[in-house]
């Protein structure tokens, strides 16, 4: 299993991959009030534009009014083409009085955990 938390605007945000078999189920979580805000399957699969390269298809579903559909959908479609393993992500990040900015430093910390999650699933194979 891997772990981690970072610290945004004081706030911690977990972040949680555990193996399974070759598959990977993630949990990123935190910030004023941790819950379920979406979900997401990543599928690997050949690229459709060229069969020598890895892709995925991805399916989200989110809570209505929740904004975490695009974060987990990166985290398991970006993943699972790079690892060529069904990846699923649930996310639910709640931080009052966010603003782009800290969108923005959110974003960067989650796509440096994902090559952390990336680094830590190819030392398992």
């Amino acid at each position: 299993m891997y772990e981690s938390t970072f610290i945004i605007e004081g706030k911690p945000v977990t972040v949680v991959a555990v193996n399974m078999g070759l598959d990977l189920s993630i949990s990123v979580s935190g910030g004023d009030r941790p819950h379920i805000g979406a979900v997401a399957l990543a599928i690997s699969r050949p690229s459709l534009s060229d069969s020598d390269r890895t892709s995925a298809t991805t399916s989200v579903l989110a809570i209505t009014g929740h904004k975490e559909d695009e974060l987990a959908k990166m985290i398991a479609h970006g993943l699972a083409s790079s690892l060529s393993c069904n990846v699923s992500v649930s996310c639910g990040i709640h931080m009052n009085k966010i603003n782009p900015d800290i969108l923005t430093i959110l974003q960067k910390q989650v796509e440096l955990e994902i090559m952390r999650i990336g680094i830590w699933y190819e030392a398992l194979q």
